[in-house]
């Protein structure tokens, strides 16, 4: 079958669209032809995790597409179901941290950018039926990501006022929509004008240069709760707009993993600082039924062809896109 694979060097330099054996389904599995395919900054960082010692890898996370194969003792989907692939393998029921094992399709395990892929029948979820597949095979590893970072770890409630610094990402086109869903208000902050005036197309209430002070711009206003995954290029200035007793959730660190944080502003503001990442198998399906109620469709920017992975790469690595970048994998 045809894929994107990762072998022989670290980095973008060791992907290559070409052949590779196409998997068969094992008891407990599903093979699923894939239709479409969600790149994420994920797939930037497992380029460089996988070494070039390590066998042949297809990586992606998010897809979607038609099962043809189904193995032993799979009674939940059969042969010709739709479904949309939650990425996260090992992690079933809603808990405060993943558990041990826990991990993400694409890497150590096969991905999405291919022909096929084989997962657990349980990672296998109807396709929501108001979405194309393009919409649909970007959907998973974005969504849930915030879909408990807002709702689990950050309690979202109607009427909170939330700051998105940094949008444009996948990630921070649905927190804005499910948060609006939700009945919050929402905040947000790019360095592109473009991208604000975008937000406020897709109802953000308020769009701020990220900068300017964020706290002039705001004419002093707090807000209650914080989604950042940015890190020390705007954390603290995220902390400095949120309301005492307020919460930050923290999922992504693009600008750097490293910080200096003023303690002492934080215990004496009495703010809660979380961590947040992916999310369980039942916060998934939790997410998927909050989609359809609200029939909440993702931000597309592009939908390419597998074989033009690059240029998709270059536009996610230089935070050039807004929202997700589909790939089309078959008719």
């Amino acid at each position: 079958m045809k894929a994107i694979i990762h072998e022989g060097k670290t980095g973008r330099a060791g992907l290559s669209y070409g052949e590779i054996a196409k998997p068969e389904p094992a008891a407990g599995e599903v093979r699923v032809k894939l239709k479409t395919a969600g790149l994420n900054h994920r797939d930037l960082f497992v380029v460089n995790r996988h070494q070039p010692e390590d066998p042949a890898l297809v990586i992606g996370s998010d897809g979607a597409g038609i099962i043809d194969a189904v193995g032993e003792g799979v009674t939940n989907v059969k042969s010709g179901d739709e479904v949309v692939i939650n990425p996260g393998l090992g992690w079933k029921e809603n808990s405060d941290a993943p558990p041990a094992g826990f991990e993400i399709v694409g890497l150590p395990f096969h991905g999405t950018f291919a022909e096929y892929i084989v997962i657990p029948a349980e990672n296998a979820a109807p396709k929501p039926a108001h979405l194309t597949w393009e919409e649909a095979g970007v959907l998973s590893l974005a969504a849930l990501t915030a879909y408990r970072a807002l709702f689990t770890r950050g309690k979202l409630q109607a009427g909170m006022k939330v700051f998105v610094p940094g949008v444009g990402g996948g990630v921070a086109t649905f927190l804005m929509q499910f948060a609006k869903a939700a009945g919050a208000a929402v905040y947000v902050a790019s360095r592109s004008e473009e991208k604000c005036q975008k937000a406020f197309e897709l109802g953000a209430d308020k769009a701020i240069n990220s900068n300017d002070d964020w706290n002039e711009s705001l004419g002093g206003e707090k807000v209650d709760l914080v989604i950042e995954s940015v890190g020390p290029a705007t954390f603290n200035k995220s902390l400095g707009i949120l309301r005492n007793g307020g919460t930050i959730v923290t999922f992504g660190s693009s600008s750097g993993d490293q910080l200096e944080l003023n303690l002492r502003s934080l215990f004496y503001a009495q703010q809660n600082l979380l961590g947040s990442t992916m999310g369980s198998a039942e916060e998934y399906h939790q997410m998927l039924q909050f989609i359809e109620k609200h029939q909440i469709k993702p931000v597309l920017d592009q939908a390419i062809p597998l074989e033009q992975f690059e240029q998709a790469f270059d536009k996610i690595e230089n935070a050039a896109q807004w929202g997700k970048i589909a790939f089309k994998i078959s008719e």
